[in-house]
């Protein structure tokens, strides 16, 4: 199932990056309804979200049998790090758009309404699909992991009307996947998006928004950080047929983060290059607090 998401990780950089590095004037949000903006941003976004689906319809699905739609309970799987996923892909690509129909002069209910539903909407479609797979079937926690990560974004805009809390991102490689590289990885990029282990996911909030106190820097966050280690397989059954003396465990983070589109300069460049890179969490030192009852400090943490 992570093969898919690494389609998805693609499309979604192109279209960020699309975004992000496009000519200076392009950019600038239209402060009234842009219609041929409007029009080329749901055309866009349409013909990925087709193709995508199509691709893997035609690609992945078609190596698995196909089946009644049926939905299947994998919550217990992976300690939970798979629906963290879910969450970060969901709040990233709402985000995403959302601010693409910012630029094109839409209102900010139809903002809410339209573009952040976006992620739900795309990773609901691929359950659907799911739900047709003799080999997966559609989990129903995938589903509200989904729309967990489309409510934190709206609903941060709905209160704030900004976002003061932002999901991060940040990987290390283990030795896991060489244990089972069909499921964790091989390769760098690949590990990232399968490896489990090496994964951390973060809440990251930002502290000047939360106070308006001119003495603290308007880029500093704290940040609260969810992983799992000694995972090689997704259940517990399962893991201990293949490693049993391997105890998985979770691990519960605290550190400092920067949100970089808070730095403040003059170069356009810099300023995109840091909306860009602003999903993943920057390396700092870090207190680790895991299920085992054991504390760690980090002196500086990926």
């Amino acid at each position: 199932m992570k093969n898919r998401y690494s389609v998805f990780l693609f499309l979604f950089c192109v279209n960020f990056l699309f975004g992000q590095l496009a000519p200076p004037d392009f950019l600038q949000a239209s402060d009234t309804l842009h219609k041929p903006r409007r029009n080329f941003v749901v055309i866009t976004e349409a013909s990925l979200a087709t193709a995508t689906l199509v691709g893997l319809d035609r690609i992945w699905y078609a190596d698995f049998e196909r089946s009644s739609f049926r939905f299947i309970n994998d919550n217990n799987e992976w300690l939970q790090m798979d629906k963290a996923g879910h969450v970060f892909a969901a709040y990233y690509v709402g985000n995403i758009g959302a601010e693409v129909l910012d630029w094109a002069g839409v209102s900010k209910k139809d903002q809410l309404i339209y573009g952040a539903t976006l992620g739900f909407g795309f990773l609901t479609a691929v359950e659907v699909m799911d739900g047709f797979s003799a080999e997966w079937g559609a989990s129903w926690g995938d589903v509200l992991a989904n729309g967990l990560g489309t409510g934190l974004y709206v609903g941060q805009e709905l209160l704030w009307d900004e976002q003061r809390i932002k999901l991060k991102y940040s990987f290390h490689r283990t030795r896991f996947a060489e244990v089972r590289p069909s499921k964790l990885g091989s390769g760098f990029l690949e590990e990232s998006l399968k490896d489990y282990n090496g994964q951390t996911y973060w809440l990251s909030a930002n502290i000047h928004s939360f106070f308006k106190q001119k003495k603290i820097p308007k880029w500093l966050n704290v940040a609260f950080g969810y992983g799992a280690e000694n995972l090689v397989a997704g259940t517990t059954t399962t893991q201990r047929e293949i490693l049993p003396e391997l105890q998985r465990f979770r691990q519960f983070y605290l550190s400092i983060d920067v949100d970089l589109t808070k730095i403040e300069t003059k170069s356009k460049f810099l300023k995109s290059v840091f909306s860009v890179i602003n999903f993943i969490k920057i390396p700092a030192p870090t207190l680790e607090i895991n299920s085992l009852g054991k504390v760690r400090f980090h002196y500086i943490y990926f």
